[in-house]
């Protein structure tokens, strides 16, 4: 190896959307990222839509499809508690 053309090595502090921070290598002091393992639906077991400028909502308000989405959610929260009841 060629010295002194290669980036440094160190610790780097990874802070993620939701909030949380571990400590890894890199060649970077600090990363930020949108999705770690603890918010990933595959990881945590959760599905949630990761939207962080509305563009869900801006998508259901520009095509009329408020009413859909609001049947959705309550056939979602009756099942929800159609499932605590057992």
């Amino acid at each position: 190896m060629k010295p002194e053309i290669h980036p440094e090595y160190m610790e780097c502090q990874v802070t993620c959307a939701c909030g949380e921070t571990f400590t890894t290598r890199s060649t970077r002091p600090e990363l930020r990222v949108e999705i770690c393992s603890q918010c990933h639906p595959f990881f945590s077991g959760q599905q949630r839509i990761v939207d962080t400028e509305g563009r869900v909502e801006q998508f259901i308000r520009r095509y009329g499809l408020e009413s859909r989405y609001e049947q959705e959610e309550t056939d979602d929260a009756q099942e929800d508690t159609d499932d605590s009841e057992q």
